[in-house]
């Protein structure tokens, strides 16, 4: 009962992370690792957690996301298409594969975290500058194409990734383009689970628990998203995702 009651309290953190600063699944791997699930399972199971947070957190968003013109919605189909890809390479990796690489996947998500309010700061200043180089979508989601892959093989970071790219768009509101980060995220994760629900790579209770924490958490997270400050939040999830690195590089290597 406390476990599961400690796993909801993560999930909730986890949603409202993903929803006011992102990498929520850095502070939700390392504690499903703590409730004793493998890393490969862990990584399987967060698509149940992150999944309703991005829901409910899009859902924060909605009055953005009504003012998306639609053909942006065609940025979702790379999104799809290299997620169920990642998944499929994710179900074809042994676990002694997925142990060695988890510690450098948490690492350079980690480092994508860190480097996140350099990426804020960028859009912001490439959306009031007079000149703007905007790219055709058309490129735009073959880009995005390689880091839906990676999104569906272990997702820790694309939402920053993403933002990178809608940041050289037409998209002038940073709150639009969150609200379609969230979208693709979904996307991603619902992809990953329908592909994964046979593979018994999924911890059903542990992610159940998580994801009914993640969807309060998400809705709230993106109320709040533009009020609080994310520092604090920022440098704990790098200690964390750090530490958990570094563990598992040293119980491995």
């Amino acid at each position: 009962m406390l476990q599961d009651i400690g796993l909801f309290l993560a999930g909730l953190v986890v949603g409202a992370m993903n929803a006011i600063a992102g990498g929520g699944i850095l502070f939700g791997f390392p504690v499903m690792l703590a409730a004793g699930l493998p890393p490969l399972v862990a990584n399987a199971t967060s698509n149940i957690v992150v999944l309703p947070g991005s829901l409910t957190s899009a859902y924060g968003y909605r009055k953005y996301i009504r003012k998306v013109p639609r053909q942006y919605i065609f940025l979702l189909v790379p999104c799809l298409i290299g997620a169920i890809i990642g998944v499929l390479i994710l179900r074809n990796t042994s676990t002694s594969r997925f142990d060695d690489l988890v510690p450098c996947l948490i690492f350079f998500a980690v480092l994508l975290f860190a480097f996140q309010p350099f990426l804020h700061h960028h859009l912001h200043r490439h959306m009031k500058s007079k000149k703007k180089a905007f790219q055709p979508l058309a490129l735009i989601a073959i880009a995005l194409f390689p880091v839906a892959i990676y999104g569906g093989y272990f997702g820790a970071g694309f939402g920053f990734i993403m933002l990178a790219f809608l940041g050289f768009t037409k998209l002038h509101d940073i709150h639009k383009m969150n609200g379609l980060k969230n979208l693709a995220s979904a996307t991603i994760s619902c992809a990953s689970l329908v592909f994964l629900l046979n593979s018994h790579l999924i911890d059903w209770h542990t992610g159940l628990i998580m994801a009914v924490g993640a969807s309060i958490g998400g809705y709230y997270g993106s109320q709040l998203a533009q009020k609080i400050p994310t520092h604090a939040i920022r440098i704990i999830v790098i200690l964390i995702g750090l530490t958990t690195a570094g563990y598992l590089a040293f119980r491995n290597y």
